[in-house]
């Protein structure tokens, strides 16, 4: 089964997004509780101004009450807008923990996700999904909560009074909002696909920009920057097009609506004026009656600029719950666990793997003894660094399996299983953090003692030194304050520090001079006397030494035995010593 395989769920994300709510069912009643109070309070300054019309002002025996009334109704203002500021308070954390819940999950799960996962997506894609269009989903918890709930409650509650006064005005002021009904869903039926064709031009951008800004160098020393603003132009016009075509349907929507709910007012002022006249409703019950019909068309506003968030959110939510559907990595957060002492006898047993429908290894078998250092050589190509990151479990084998004293890595939690192998990859990667906060990624609960052990023992203890803040000195994005020779140091200190059983070292010298190589060599020769190690290199030094040698074709194992018999042989291995592995003369009997 591809492990990178989505599995759609039929669930709307927006109802998913909504999901999280129950997990804070207290701030969620105190929300509902505000609401509905913020709803009874509207309807206080309408009735009371009705009140006053008909009952206050022509009758000069009462007009002393007048500041009384006025007051209640600043009152009923003042009430209202206590609860709105107690609700935004409770919403405003009820959102922030949902979108904080949101983002953990979603970070855990791309945590868990395969590497051939990866291969297949953008960075930048990836990052805009993580970023922006969480943030885009949490418009419907803020505005959502705040247009749905408030909104809902008081077209409800505003309504309920409208019929209570008189059904037949009443009747003519809610005739729009069929129209509005038809006419959201019109909006509707392709909203999902434009907000969705705008979020993947966003991000295909954002993904174009984070690969120039990481390969500027690469644009500048080619030349580039014209070739690349060109690119850039015609993804962000794609951009411009799709929020052109969004805001094209909504400026027809948005004011043909509006016309619509002003309909009301007209039906209103029509038979209201008639029912006025045949003396069923009193001046100041009209008055009453407009008052309410503008609070009952605010939140059907509301609700219409709701409807344009859900289908904008639900395109984003549909992004990030696509990563959140994708399958684990096997065994991502379960497993069997290796003892906490092991021999660390790697094997090999008929392995093949294949990246997508390109064949990598065939049948390889390899045997590391415990304490044993394996060397694996050939041409590029030949399935070297595969073999390294099957044994990761970076991928899965198509067929065969890999066992650590005898177990099968494949049942293995993969935690335990990379807590026992330290690895050097052949291009350092160095955090934008300090050396410190580097070095610690081995080991979190490291003594000083042991950070200088390890820079000592990868010959990185001497520029260290010397660096402005030493430990706590920013190394810079992937370590670009440090020359290659240096990150690479502080790579090999970094599997240094982590003392693991089995070292994996893929062209681990591969950024330094020779003398510094050699430095290395020296220290990496003490670490694997007693642990097990595969080593990858091209440079005879590195490997000549090894107890025993794969030579790797097409991804299948040709040769193997030490240095001295493989250039016996004079095949392949002695062809790649006098091609290859410059550093040295291989002997005349090659």
């Amino acid at each position: 089964m591809d492990t990178a395989t989505t599995v759609r769920r039929p669930m709307n994300s927006v109802l998913r997004v909504f999901a999280y709510l129950k997990r804070y069912p207290g701030l969620a009643t105190a929300q509902f509780f505000c609401a509905t109070l913020m709803a009874v309070a509207v309807i206080f300054f309408p009735s009371i101004t009705g009140f006053v019309i008909d009952d206050i002002l022509p009758d000069p025996a009462r007009h002393g009450e007048l500041l009384m009334w006025v007051l209640l109704g600043i009152g009923s203002f003042f009430l209202k807008d206590g609860l709105n500021c107690a609700r935004i308070f409770v919403n405003n954390h009820f959102e922030q923990n949902v979108i904080y819940d949101i983002r953990s999950d979603l970070y855990r799960k791309i945590q868990r996700l395969p590497l051939n996962w990866f291969d297949s997506r953008r960075t930048g894609d990836v990052m805009t999904r993580v970023v922006e269009d969480v943030t885009a989903m949490e418009r419907v918890l803020i505005d959502g909560i705040e247009l749905g709930l408030v909104a809902g409650i008081q077209l409800i509650a505003v309504g309920l009074v409208m019929y209570l006064t008189d059904w037949q005005v009443a009747l003519w002021a809610t005739m729009p909002i069929p129209i509005l009904i038809v006419g959201a869903w019109i909006y509707s039926k392709d909203a999902r696909h434009r907000h969705k064709a705008e979020r993947n031009a966003t991000s295909a951008l954002n993904s174009l920009l984070h690969d120039n800004i990481a390969g500027i160098r690469q644009i500048k020393s080619y030349a580039a920057e014209a070739d690349e603003h060109a690119n850039f132009n015609r993804l962000s016009d794609k951009v411009r097009k799709a929020t052109l075509y969004l805001m094209k349907w909504w400026a027809i929507y948005n004011p043909s609506m509006s016309f619509a709910g002003m309909l009301g007012y007209g039906l209103v002022l029509g038979f209201g004026g008639v029912a006025v006249i045949q003396g069923r409703m009193e001046p100041g019950e009209l008055v009453t009656f407009f008052l309410l019909l503008s609070l009952f068309y605010e939140p059907v506003t509301k609700l219409r600029q709701l409807n344009q968030m859900i289908f904008s959110s639900r395109a984003a939510g549909d992004r990030v719950f696509e990563i959140m559907d994708s399958e684990d990595e096997p065994n991502a957060a379960d497993g069997d666990r290796l003892p906490e002492l092991i021999r660390a006898h790697v094997r090999f047993e008929n392995v093949s793997f294949a990246y997508g429908d390109q064949p990598t290894l065939n049948e390889v078998e390899l045997d590391a003894e415990p304490g044993k250092t394996i060397a694996l050589v050939g041409s590029t190509g030949a399935g070297k660094s595969t073999v390294l990151s099957l044994l990761n479990r970076f991928y899965e084998v198509s067929s065969g399996r890999i066992t650590i004293d005898g177990t099968d890595i494949a049942t293995l939690a993969k935690t335990s299983l990379r807590e026992r192998l330290g690895y050097v990859t052949q291009e350092p990667f160095l955090f934008n953090g300090t050396v410190r906060e580097n070095l610690l990624l081995a080991k979190r609960d490291a003594t000083e003692d042991e950070i200088w052990t390890a820079l000592d023992a990868a010959h990185a203890a001497k520029f260290t030194r010397e660096l402005p803040k030493q430990l706590d000195t920013n190394v810079g994005e992937r370590g670009v304050k440090l020359s290659g020779g240096e990150k690479q140091r502080l790579s090999i200190a970094r599997a240094l520090l982590k003392n693991a059983p089995i070292l994996l070292l893929d062209e681990a010298t591969a950024s330094v001079d020779s003398e510094t190589e050699r430095q290395i060599q020296d220290a990496l020769d003490a670490l694997m006397r007693d642990r097990t190690a595969f080593v990858i290199a091209h440079r005879l030094s590195t490997i000549q030494n090894a107890d025993r040698i794969y030579v790797l074709e097409a991804g299948r194992v040709i040769e193997q035995g030490n240095h001295e018999e493989l250039l016996a042989r004079a095949g392949k291995y002695a062809e790649l010593c006098r091609k290859s592995f410059l550093d040295q003369q291989a002997p005349a009997s090659a």
